[in-house]
């Protein structure tokens, strides 16, 4: 009768394991995010993709991991290969996908049985006064009985409707999601250190220019004062290039500080102590790349370059997963416990044949009421999952309107930037006609201080507007990804 009561036990246990694996819930459909056929703005001519965009091939894609090496300038790529070693903020995403990783882990483990073990020796020492029963005697009871045991448990949720199966997927989803977002992380510190870079440079130029523009006030003072001692011009004269040198030794101070700001934050971003590093002064001399670094592609395209939208899909999959899990809750759990050993009442006795014992108890469990908390969470999982839907497609729509901006700055700031060299020129020459005009006596120094200020502004608007296009240039290798692509998941 024994073995017969095993076998039905056993027979129920493998009918219960075969029916695992049977889900409920929604299949996961990756949500459709509204791409336009095309992008509006087109890259500027440098680039050459004048003729417009097209599907990327493996051969177009100038972009790679390291990127900034397009500006061809060695020490900014010394400063960016620290990032990926270095950087504090890179190392806790690393953490957070690690910890990501041992969570699919802790989730597949319920996949498995948990076995225990829980040895107890101990001893048992009955009452005489207890009551008795069915004829039995204090002669029949055993006292100071010695009680030796070695039980071993299992514990098995039989995965009925894929609450387990879910589980894992969601942790998988959300570790995937982890990685993405630490590329994104990634691609933004490099984005950031390469904008800190050209704008340190930017500065450094600034600061050329104000050094000389000093100079050359220091000499059109000299003159004016050599003039007022001969009687040829007022002491206002000598008052205002006075004020003009002043003006421009404040605008080289504050040049300065704007410099030790980015050399303080460019030793953040590589790792380091702001006193650590020192970056030696250079003017800015790296230009806007004349290569094609933009890979046509299509809009749709771009959607598998951007760590961002992959981080968004892949929290869209795990919301999916958890409307399942959810739902799962309303069907009934399937557990199986099993307890076997050797109990003894002595070490000589305690592993012989006679001594063994074991259950096996399966259980089927089913919440019959619970005042709506299941419906609740299942309403909630639902709901979760829409904002993730609407994040996905938000990311999407921003990473669109980020390519768009980058592209028509480029082309405009190509334009600009001619203007600019045009206006510049046409600023130096009037300085130089009313400095002949005001050394021959024709003109009043109003006038050469006049120009010398236009100058001096055209001349830093040169250097800004080539700042500007290097900066949009590297927001848009940021907007395409940076050579990132969505193949490069971890696979869970």
């Amino acid at each position: 009768m024994n073995k017969l009561r095993i076998r039905s036990l056993f027979a129920l246990s493998c009918a219960a394991l075969l029916v695992t694996g049977c889900r409920v819930g929604p299949n996961y459909q990756k949500p459709v995010a509204v791409a336009p056929p095309a992008f509006k703005e087109t890259p500027p001519a440098a680039f050459g993709e004048a003729e417009g965009w097209r599907v990327a091939t493996p051969n177009d894609a100038q972009l790679r991991g390291d990127w900034w090496t397009i500006f061809d300038d060695p020490l900014l790529n010394e400063l960016e290969a620290k990032v990926d070693t270095a950087n504090q903020t890179l190392k806790a995403a690393d953490a957070n996908y690690r910890a990501a990783q041992a969570y699919v882990s802790f989730y597949r483990a319920n996949h498995a049985p948990t076995v225990g073990v829980a040895p107890s020796p101990g001893a048992i020492r009955n009452s005489q006064n207890q009551p008795y029963f069915n004829g039995s005697s204090p002669s029949a009871t055993t006292n100071g009985l010695g009680n030796l045991s070695l039980p071993f448990t299992l514990n098995y949720e039989v995965d009925l409707w894929g609450r387990i199966h879910r589980s894992i997927e969601q942790a998988g989803d959300q570790a995937q999601a982890s990685a993405a977002d630490r590329e994104n992380i990634r691609l933004s510190l490099h984005t950031e250190l390469a904008q800190n870079y050209m704008d340190l440079r930017a500065a450094d130029a600034q600061q050329k220019l104000l050094a000389d523009t000093v100079t050359a006030y220091q000499r059109a003072l000299q003159l004016t004062e050599d003039r007022y001692n001969g009687g040829a011009a007022p002491l206002s004269d000598v008052s205002q290039a006075r004020t003009q040198l002043q003006t421009a030794l404040v605008q080289e101070t504050d040049v300065d500080v704007q410099r030790s700001r980015l050399e303080h934050a460019i030793a953040v971003l590589i790792g380091q102590p702001p006193a650590a590093l020192t970056i030696p002064r250079s003017p800015l001399t790296v230009q806007p790349p004349t290569m094609p670094i933009v890979p046509g592609m299509l809009p749709a395209a771009l959607l598998e370059r951007r760590p961002d939208i992959a981080a968004a899909e892949r929290r869209t999959a795990a919301a999916n997963e958890q409307i399942g899990i959810t739902k799962a809750a309303f069907y009934p759990t399937l557990s199986i416990s099993a307890t076997a050993g050797f109990i003894g009442t002595s070490a000589v006795n305690w592993f012989t044949w006679p001594s063994r014992f074991f259950a096996v108890s399966p259980a089927f469990s089913q919440t019959l009421y619970d005042h709506g908390r299941r419906r609740s969470l299942s309403d909630v999982a639902r709901a979760e999952y829409d904002s993730t839907v609407a994040d996905y497609q938000q990311t999407a729509l921003q990473a669109f309107s980020e390519v768009e901006d980058n592209l028509a700055a480029l082309r405009h700031l190509e334009v600009e930037a001619q203007q600019q060299l045009d206006s510049t020129a046409a600023a130096q020459q009037s300085l130089d006609l009313f400095n002949v005009r005001y050394e021959g006596g024709v003109d009043t120094y109003l006038q050469v201080i006049t120009w010398q200020t236009a100058l001096l502004q055209n001349q830093r608007n040169d250097i800004d507007i080539h700042r500007r296009r290097l900066d949009s240039t590297i927001l848009l290798v940021k907007a395409l990804g940076g050579g990132w692509d969505a193949n490069q998941l971890p696979k869970p």
